[in-house]
């Protein structure tokens, strides 16, 4: 027995501005531990480069990191508890999962976008794109 959540069109239409805070939420959050880890390794490589340096003076930054990376996988773990699929957070790419014409298919929305208009088979993604007729 399946409990996999199906979501009817109108369904997903109306989470949208719960999907599109959590999905601002994580990008907020992967681009700040893009730029403190690029910086980590930049701070590293000078240090490198220093004879009789300290061994670790990086332990405050590496646990900020640490904490950055919990927090995200309780955002997306929170977010798939909806059965909603996370397919890119840059982009903002997600699929809802429905049934159309008695197959499973993907409603498709992209962060942008007024509303759901588009969705594919489970094999398609989103090159395979189909419109939803009204």
């Amino acid at each position: 027995m399946s409990d996999k959540k199906y979501f009817s069109l109108e369904e997903a239409n109306e989470m949208l501005p719960f999907v599109d805070q959590e999905l601002k939420k994580m990008q907020i959050l992967k681009r700040a531990f893009e730029e403190k880890y690029t910086e980590l390794r930049r701070k590293k490589n000078e240090l490198a480069e220093k004879p009789g340096a300290e061994k670790d003076p990086f332990f405050m930054q590496e646990a900020e990191l640490e904490f950055m990376q919990i927090e995200a996988r309780g955002l997306i773990q929170h977010f798939q508890q909806t059965g909603i699929e996370l397919k890119y957070i840059e982009t903002g790419l997600v699929d809802f999962p429905s049934m159309f014409g008695g197959q499973e298919v993907l409603l498709c929305w992209k962060q942008g976008e007024d509303k759901i208009r588009y969705y594919h088979g489970k094999e398609d993604g989103f090159a395979g794109r189909r419109p939803i007729m009204d």
